[in-house]
């Protein structure tokens, strides 16, 4: 093994397939009327198709599943329905990509315990274990690809009737690509700024009158246009295959496997900490770019293009791979429906967290190379079984679906063996340097030479080794569920959403140890959601909701939000999180449901969130309120125009932070060379700066706007322009305690109070495509057309991360 990389020794991998319909008993969508599957050749819709899908909003998209037991238009609740055309227009190619074209969705860094991944923020909250596929949850920490997506559906509120534990916020869906009766094909390559590569392909054959195979595949690697090192490579292929379409009987089976390889980015260190910003009173800190003036007197210059990574030891390696299986048989308007899947995904890494806890950012002009690692998996079988159909008792109708979920979980990690100058202090030095362990604010060198030590000041070079198996930590869970969901239309103008799931959930955590200590607790779970529709047209209709979440301690299995975890000491107080949503809105469906408009106005409230109390102790007393309103537009205006997007504005605010404990230090006296302690330290606990303060990772308005013209039959240009308010890191303050000969403790004011942030921005891609043939395009996309510089997401301190710059690429598209 490699004493500079432990990546030849490590599997690779990365991402995900796609997921079904989470667009459950109230949903409100905006799903847009774009022209039919593009990917199909011209012919007649037959009988079995017809079967297969249903007509919404002029287009005709996969079967949504048994959990939507309305219309969308009929079910009352915000879900947004992202589009494969969106996805493909705007050259998404990754989820996080494809997810900015939708308002109201931030993301939030990766650290130490929160993993490298997709991590969405809806509405203010972390949706990280909330992501699902084809209606089945997907755990694993990953970066999620698009090759093999139909669409993504957003569904926003509290959402554990449908989804089961978390989805606080709302719930990320992402529905596959299936096989259809037909025979089409498309194969697109694209080349581009930054070296940019990509090639996929999709080919969907009709095997017989019954059957049908489909093949999706992707193969990218590119650099990182305004980014120094920086490298993606990933290739997947997602094969499926379906018999008896048409029938009341079918099977449909599917794989899915992605490899990726990167040199993660480390993005830019905040400037200042609570201890060295020169200010008082409320200041605040963004990350360290343009021209600098460190505490000593220093000035450089910090570019947009600087890595703080060392390319000779940062890696990152993932692999999923995920089979699924579904059995569906009618029983006249009554079908029963089996899902059984069964995933495995991987990830190892080592990634520069550009550190400044020693505020040697500002302090020195140098940055400390912390390097956060990880090695692991995560394992799933899951089995779903729903009854649904339709049935009348006396005038009223229901459209119902009754279900049950049974599944286990599995994941496991640890942390590599490397030395990096966290036993030296003060950080940075003549030495660390030497090491890398420090590099220049102003000019780091990604190529800096690395070895791995012994120790942070052996001279015994070693490789990186994975930690012994005592090291690591296990996660298991085991999840039975029932839900039933009905749609009941008291009259035609009148419609009432009911749901409830109840989920027996069991997670047991083996904590690190030679003794491998096993922590267990059983959560049940029960949650339900009731919204009223009323249709004053067929066309338009009015609503109110209401809708409950939970997420108990351990739920992400140590995948996501390192406050979710648990351990020996926090178990007995340990209490889900519970998350309720009010929701009113309405929606109207335009130019014969080819256009469809959307408002909604609505509050999240969660309790028992997780914080600590006025003895330094974990407790489940916290309290976040959001508050706001929302309008989305999608489908088309005109002929050959087609838009999609939104506003929303939000109100986040942390009620209750729980508390700070601060040390007044002993006091003591010495006479005779004899120190005699007079007061032991004490602690004493205050109200968190946090209260009262902005959720973080939230941005108070955003606004996205994608829209795509046919000039001509063959000529089409679009573009997207989307706006990101300033979002928060984190809070601090530097109040202190003291205390007196007596015991009394006293609490010293704050004279400064530090916001991290990120600055709002806005961003403008542009597309245009020439229809060569019937068969063959050419397509031009600018990302970022501007090439302007900002950040995507921040962690609570330490850092942000920063966008790629303009990235032109052009794309050769064979349709067949």
């Amino acid at each position: 093994m490699s004493l500079l990389s432990p990546r030849a020794s490590l599997p690779r991998s990365s991402s995900v397939p796609a997921f079904l319909a989470l667009s459950c008993v109230g949903a409100f969508a905006t799903a847009p009327a774009y022209a039919a599957d593009a990917d199909k050749a011209a012919a007649p819709v037959t009988d079995a198709q017809q079967r297969e899908e249903i007509l919404v909003n002029g287009q005709r998209i996969h079967d949504e599943g048994p959990k939507q037991v309305a219309p969308l238009v009929n079910t009352p609740r915000s879900v947004i329905v992202l589009p494969k055309e969106v996805i493909e227009q705007t050259g998404s190619n990754s989820l996080a990509d494809a997810l900015r074209t939708v308002p109201g969705i931030t993301f939030g860094a990766a650290e130490g315990g929160n993993p490298i991944g997709d991590r969405p923020f809806i509405r203010g909250f972390d949706s990280q274990g909330s992501i699902y596929v084809d209606g089945v949850r997907d755990l694993a920490a990953q970066t999620r690809e698009v090759f093999a997506v139909d669409s993504v559906q957003i569904v926003r509120g509290s959402d554990s009737t449908l989804g089961g534990r978390g989805s606080a916020g709302g719930t990320i869906n992402v529905l596959p690509r299936l096989p259809q009766l037909d025979t089409f094909g498309s194969l697109s390559a694209s080349y581009g700024e930054a070296d940019y590569k990509r090639v996929t392909g999709d080919v969907n054959l009709k095997v017989s009158d019954t059957a049908a195979l489909r093949i999706e595949g992707m193969w990218h690697d590119q650099d990182v246009a305004g980014r120094d090192a920086i490298w993606q490579k990933r290739w997947g292929i997602a094969p499926s295959f379906a018999v008896g379409l048409g029938t009341p009987t079918r099977l449909t089976a599917s794989f899915y496997h992605m490899e990726s390889s990167e040199l993660p980015d480390s993005g830019i260190p905040y400037l200042y900490t609570i201890a060295n910003h020169p200010g008082t009173g409320n200041v605040t800190t963004q990350p360290a770019l343009g021209t600098v003036t460190t505490a000593g007197g220093q000035t450089g210059y910090v570019s947009r293009k600087n890595f703080y990574g060392l390319a000779a030891r940062d890696f990152r390696d993932a692999t999923t791979n995920q089979a699924t299986i579904r059995v569906e048989h009618d029983f006249g308007g009554i079908t029963l429906r089996n899902t059984a899947r069964y995933t495995h995904s991987d990830q190892s890494y080592i990634f520069t967290l550009p550190d400044d806890s020693q505020g040697n950012v500002y302090g020195s002009g140098y940055v400390w190379t912390r390097g956060n690692t990880r090695y692991g998996y995560s394992e799933s079988i899951v089995d779903q079984t729903d009854l649904y159909g339709k049935f009348a008792t006396g005038g009223i109708e229901h459209s119902f679906s009754l279900g049950t979920e049974i599944s286990w979980e599995k994941t496991r990690r640890g942390t590599f063996v490397s030395a990096n100058g966290s036993t030296i202090s003060p950080r940075c030095n003549t030495a660390t340097i030497a090491r890398s362990y420090c590099v220049s604010l102003f000019d780091p060198n990604p190529y800096a030479p690395w070895v791995n030590y012994t120790s942070d000041t052996s001279t015994t070079a070693t490789p990186i080794v994975k930690g012994t198996p005592a090291t690591e930590t296990q996660n298991d869970a085991n999840t039975k569920a029932v839900y039933a969901f009905d749609s009941i239309t008291l009259m035609p103008a009148l419609i009432l959403n009911l749901g409830a799931r109840y989920d027996r959930f069991e997670s047991t955590i083996t904590l690190p140890g030679a003794t491998q200590t096993k922590v267990n607790r059983v959560d049940n779970l029960f949650n339900w959601q009731a919204g009223l529709v009323f249709k004053p047209t067929s066309e338009t209709s009015l609503y109110a909701s209401y809708a409950t979440a939970a997420t108990p301690p351990n739920s992400l299995l140590g995948e996501g939000r390192e406050d979710n975890s648990i351990t020996v000491a926090t178990l007995s107080l340990l209490k889900p999180q519970k998350t309720k949503s009010y929701e009113v809105g309405a929606k109207a469906s335009l130019f014969g449901e080819k256009l469809q408009l959307g408002a909604a106005v609505f509050q999240t409230d969660i309790s028992n969130a997780r914080v600590l109390d006025d003895t330094n102790t974990a407790s489940f007393i916290g309290e976040t309120r959001i508050r706001g309103v929302e309008f989305n537009v999608s489908g088309t205006i005109l002929p050959g125009w087609t838009v999609f997007g939104g506003f929303t504005h939000l109100d986040p605010k942390i009620i209750d932070g729980g508390f700070t404990t601060l040390t007044a230090p002993a006091i003591s006296t010495t006479a005779n060379g004899v120190t005699t302690v007079i007061q032991p330290a004490r602690t004493i606990g205050v109200v968190s700066v946090n209260t009262g303060k902005q959720v973080p990772q939230t941005a108070r308005n955003s606004f996205t706007a994608t829209t795509n013209i046919d000039v001509t039959k063959r000529l089409q240009i679009g573009g997207t322009a989307l706006y990101m308010d300033e979002q928060i890191g984190g809070y601090a303050d530097n109040r202190t305690a003291t205390q007196t000969a007596a015991g009394v403790v006293s609490v010293n004011a704050a004279t400064k109070t530090l916001t991290r942030s990120i600055p709002d921005y806005w961003r403008f891609d542009a597309r245009a495509s020439y229809k060569l043939t019937d068969t063959i395009d050419l397509s031009v996309n600018a990302q970022n057309l501007t090439n302007k510089t900002y950040f995507t997401q921040t962690f609570t301190n330490h850092y942000a991360s920063i966008a790629a710059g303009r990235t032109v690429f052009g794309t050769v598209n064979l349709r067949f």
